[in-house]
């Protein structure tokens, strides 16, 4: 029986620049939440633990994946077309979340974060839609994959 489920998950860094602290956080939670808990299974797999590294390429989104001894056990390309209004809608949301956390009346926040849950779950949908038939994984290690594809496409 293999273990189906990432240990290590990492960001290829070659194109950020910066980030903000609350980028960076984004990351760390989601990374922690994913460690902690994740079901990941590569197509025609005998089984894990999985080192997964994510990155971009061009306009695609790359998952490198390793065993945990480091051997290659291979990549998956996914176009971010499909992605991109979501990501575009979700980045919106969140800017205007984190702006009305400061200012704004407790019911204005509610619904930005509503609406951010929202997007984040529908984005979390389209990428289990993109890796089907590639790797299999449940709703939370998409939602939290996606929060990761996010951060990746931010910029400062």
């Amino acid at each position: 029986m293999g273990d189906w489920r990432l240990s290590a998950i990492a960001l290829d860094e070659a194109s950020v620049v910066h980030r903000t602290r609350a980028i960076e956080q984004e990351r760390e939670v989601a990374i922690y939440d994913l460690l902690e808990q994740n079901s990941f299974r590569p197509s025609g797999s005998d089984g894990g633990p999985y080192h997964l590294t994510l990155g971009l390429e061009e306009n695609r989104l790359v998952l490198d994946i390793s065993l945990e001894d480091g051997a290659p056990h291979g990549r998956v390309l996914l176009s971010l077309t499909p992605l991109r209004k979501v990501v575009k809608d979700y980045f919106l949301v969140c800017e205007s979340y984190y702006k009305a956390i400061r200012t704004a009346p407790p019911h204005q926040i509610e619904s930005l974060d509503m609406a951010r849950r929202t997007l984040h779950d529908e984005g979390a949908r389209e990428l289990m839609a993109r890796l089907e038939g590639k790797v299999e994984t449940d709703f939370n290690t998409a939602r939290r994959l996606f929060t990761l594809v996010c951060v990746l496409q931010m910029r400062g």
